[in-house]
């Protein structure tokens, strides 16, 4: 396998070298390793959050613990001999917490190949030793990969806290009760906490607690199917507490359903000392797979869940794999790899909002726009990448940013200034950020003269910090409510929106371009026309006019379909 790259290094990026950058390189030994002579899953989790633990303090300066790890998917197994190399750096600071990013790769020192492991985010919080937490300072990013980390991250932490609030009901304190039943594939583990277990501030590291969990999840899971499973995934979980040098560590695991390939098991943390009550301090699902001499996943034994709690389990085992799917299906792959219109619904929802924020985020980053063509300060740039032709058309209006971004938020009024917007729907209000919409568009030649119509997600956001942008994105989604209909060609739209500067009181309006779109704008590209130039003219006059009206945010999005 060759060297891997940075998705969203340009050519000819100079390199630099983030101040918050940890390295650590590790040789597998055989102690780290499990019965097929590869580096246990828990162990690699303690390097991971190590490191990443001293570039959260490299920028604190202050001590940090963890607070919480998105998902991680593993990739690949690694062998004893082999090293591990691992590179974490703060994305981004917030008030008292930081995102730290953190890529795995492995490196096999006789062919002199490497390959890409695992990927995973994860919080800190700073901790003085008194108490209380430290004021972050903010992190400038420096590259244009830093940047779009450092935009990214406020979407991430966002979907954080509404991810907490979708697992709720599934994930709460009442589950390490729960964990009691179920004999079979049920397990108990007692650990005291000792120094080596533990930081300078004599908490004990999140990793080493991480590693003791995998350890009882796989005795839980090689009970079910009576063979040594391999952990492909850990669910995002949270720390809901700290413990200490002199806890004794309870941890609790068990199988909570069996599908066709995988198993879930769900394993909880709480800890006491003397006669307290437990403190809950974690709880997490891993997914485990058994695979054959290949590599294959085999089929998995099923199970026949216990009453009443173990029932529950199970079939909430059930929604949570729906969940897991979305995750994986819309955030984890490449932008290019999504398809067009994923069917939306309330369980996703979180998921597909933060793919549509991300992805015009990603395409606003880009530092290679080619100035296509300019009149009286209204500009259209184009960007071909892969295959894929992207336009910018960048103005600017003397009105507050916040007040622009809340009237063009408002896709029912955008039939008042662009012409290529007939009537707009209002499908659904999913949250105060996110709407459903379906827009009809005037008919086009290559479609046969036949009006085309669009089911839009529409995710806007406000700045996280100063200097951020205020987002507004779109992105095309299926509802079984609103399928293709007759005398209507239904378009689809891969990533569109603006981005709306509060210092400069720049727009940028943004659009990768589908089959359908182009043909829009094919004629201004080519520099046969220049209708970008009069529509965005009428943008800029519709806000001056709307500068001072009633906040649309005290109104409920407008509707144009029976205009």
């Amino acid at each position: 396998m060759s060297r891997p790259q940075d998705e969203l290094a340009e050519e000819g990026e100079e390199v630099f070298r983030n101040l918050t950058e940890v390295k650590k390189s590790q040789i597998v030994m055989p102690c780290h390793a499990n019965h097929r002579q590869e580096l246990s899953v828990g162990q690699l989790l303690k390097w991971m959050d190590s490191t990443a633990c001293l570039s959260a303090e490299r920028h604190a300066g202050c001590p940090c613990v963890t607070a919480s790890v998105d998902d991680i998917h593993f990739e690949h197994t690694i062998g004893v001999g082999q090293v591990v190399n691992i590179k974490a750096k703060v994305n981004r600071a917030f008030n008292t917490s930081m995102e730290v990013g953190i890529v795995v790769n492995c490196e096999d020192l006789f062919s002199d190949s490497h390959w890409r492991v695992c990927q995973a985010f994860a919080t800190f919080v700073t901790q003085r030793t008194t108490g209380g937490k430290v004021q972050l300072r903010p992190l400038v990013p420096c590259t244009q990969a830093e940047q779009v980390e450092h935009s990214l991250a406020a979407e991430r932490r966002r979907m954080r806290l509404v991810h907490a609030d979708i697992m709720k009901d599934l994930l709460t304190n009442r589950s390490a009760q729960d964990l009691r039943l179920g004999p079979r594939t049920q397990v108990e583990s007692v650990e005291l906490v000792l120094p080596p277990h533990a930081n300078h501030q004599v908490n004990t590291f999140g990793g080493q607690i991480m590693a003791w969990m995998e350890n009882v999840a796989t005795i839980a899971a090689s009970r079910l199917c009576n063979a040594h499973p391999t952990l492909r995934s850990i669910d995002m979980f949270h720390f809901r507490g700290p413990s200490q040098v002199g806890d004794r560590l309870v941890l609790k695991a068990i199988v909570n359903n069996a599908f066709k390939n995988s198993m879930e098991v769900g394993v909880c943390a709480e800890a006491y000392q003397g006669e307290e009550p437990l403190r809950h301090i974690n709880s997490a699902f891993m997914i485990f797979e058994v695979c054959d001499r290949d590599g294959k996943p085999c089929t998995l034994p099923k199970i026949q869940p216990e009453p009443l709690e173990g029932r529950r389990r199970y079939q909430e085992a059930i929604a949570r794999k729906k969940i897991r799917l979305d995750r994986k299906y819309i955030i984890s792959c490449k932008q290019t790899e999504v398809p067009l219109s994923v069917p939306w619904d309330l369980s996703n929802q979180v998921y597909l909002s933060y793919n549509n924020v991300s992805a015009l985020k990603m395409l606003a980053t880009r530092n290679n726009w080619v100035l296509n063509s300019e009149k009286n300060k209204v500009s259209l740039y184009t960007l071909e990448q892969k295959q894929v032709l992207s336009f910018k058309i960048e103005f600017e209006a003397d009105v507050p940013a916040e007040r622009a971004f809340m009237v063009l938020s408002d896709l029912g009024k955008r039939v008042e200034w662009d012409p290529n917007y007939e009537r707009c729907e209002l499908i659904r209000k999913v949250d105060d950020d996110d709407f459903l919409y379906r827009v009809v568009t005037p008919s086009i030649s290559n479609q046969g003269g036949m009006v085309q119509d669009f089911i839009l997600l529409a995710s806007r956001r406000p700045p996280c910090d100063s200097g951020d942008p205020y987002v507004i994105a779109l992105r095309s989604v299926t509802l079984p409510t609103h399928p293709p209909t007759e005398g209507y060609n239904r378009g689809e739209v891969l990533c569109a929106g603006f981005s709306i500067m509060e210092v400069s009181n720049t727009i940028s309006y943004f659009n990768q371009a589908s089959p359908e779109v182009l043909p829009y704008i094919s004629t201004d590209i080519a520099g046969l026309s220049s209708s970008f130039y009069s529509t965005f003219c009428t943008c800029s006059t519709f806000l001056q006019d709307n500068r001072d009206n009633p906040n649309p945010k005290d109104q409920p999005p407008s509707s144009t379909l029976n205009k």
